[in-house]
């Protein structure tokens, strides 16, 4: 169990964290998004006790740090995942996973179950990188930490290798029965394995759900546009009615707002067709493999993202017609909210 109390960071008299809050259950595992310089790594480092807190507390059920009471590090019992794996270069793999393990038992445990038995005498110079993160990871949960911080520890990794390791980690956690906050900048990452979603913005956590709550209902146009394609399109909403007017056509939506809104549609919100009556323009097609990604302006200019089969093909350039084909509610937001 982890609970943060809002807590305030600065490093130089520059605010870098203000009044966040949030707690983790006992084998919760937290993605943290958000873009650069946001403050994902320094959640960390203040629930780490490796940056001061001006404001606020961070507590376990072992310890509490404040800003007038800080708990080292060591004290902690805390486990960390870098990107930059840190590994003992002249030790083996089983010497760099049982280093300063008191139970030498726990160590060989992780060894086996994170797929390392063939590996234990060999130097972190003969491993690939993912397997250099099996043995950073195994040599965290050695330690039998009560909370685990994960620093982007996927961000040196080709995709493929990507895929196959985020789930080893999750499985590994979920194993070991430990909390952990997992930061990442990946979106398909952050959305796909952790148990809640933390969306990060200057500092300041916009919104803490699960991964699809934040993506079918974002907080705010940020979150909308932050977590994948994103189109805004004005429509009218009438507060009897969960539905807006747009240009698109009528569509449900996710509350009742009365008066002009924008209406938030994802890439499979839309269908294109080539048709005699025709409401927008290609601007430009990116191949997927199983789909093609097209953008389109509409005649009132604004510009929207849609999806279709790799089968369907559009020139750009193209007088199309592109109507709403979503039977889901539709996140909406005030006129006057911008990403």
């Amino acid at each position: 169990m982890l609970e943060v109390v809002d807590i305030s960071v600065a490093y130089d008299g520059q605010s870098v964290l203000q009044g966040l809050s949030f707690t983790l259950d006992n084998d919760e595992l937290l993605m943290l998004v958000g873009p650069t310089g946001c403050g994902k790594t320094t959640v960390l480092r203040a629930i780490a006790g490796l940056v001061d807190l001006e404001a606020g507390e961070v507590r376990t059920r072992d310890w509490q740090a404040t800003a007038r009471l800080n708990i080292a590090p060591d004290e902690r019992r805390l486990g960390m995942v870098f990107q930059d794996f840190a590994l003992f270069p002249h030790l083996s793999v089983a010497d760099n996973v049982a280093f300063k393990v008191k139970n030498p038992a726990l160590a060989d445990h992780w060894i086996d179950l994170l797929g390392l038995a063939d590996k234990r005498q060999q130097k972190p110079a003969l491993l690939s990188g993912g397997e250099k993160q099996r043995v950073a990871l195994a040599r965290t949960l050695a330690h039998e930490p009560r909370l685990v911080l994960l620093d982007e520890p996927l961000s040196n990794l080709d995709e493929a290798l990507k895929d196959e390791l985020r789930w080893v980690i999750r499985d590994s956690l979920k194993e070991a029965g430990v909390p952990a906050i997992w930061v990442t900048h990946d979106q398909a990452e952050a959305l796909s394995v952790g148990d809640r979603l933390g969306v990060l913005r200057g500092g300041v956590l916009e919104q803490l759900d699960t991964a699809q709550e934040c993506f079918a209902n974002p907080a705010t146009p940020f979150v909308a546009a932050f977590l994948g394609e994103a189109s805004f399109v004005p429509g009218h909403g009438d507060s009897l009615d969960a539905f807006a007017e747009t240009e698109l056509g009528v569509v449900p939506i996710s509350q009742r707002l009365t008066g002009a809104l924008r209406v938030l549609f994802r890439p499979d919100d839309l269908c294109m067709e080539s048709a005699d009556e025709t409401n927008a323009s290609v601007l430009w097609a990116r191949y997927e493999g199983t789909c093609w990604l097209y953008g389109a302006e509409l005649d009132s200019g604004i510009h929207v993202q849609l999806r279709v089969n790799h089968e369907e093909r559009y020139a750009v350039g193209e007088r199309v017609k592109l109507i709403a084909r979503t039977g889901e509610s539709l996140a909406v937001f005030p006129s006057s909210e911008r990403p």
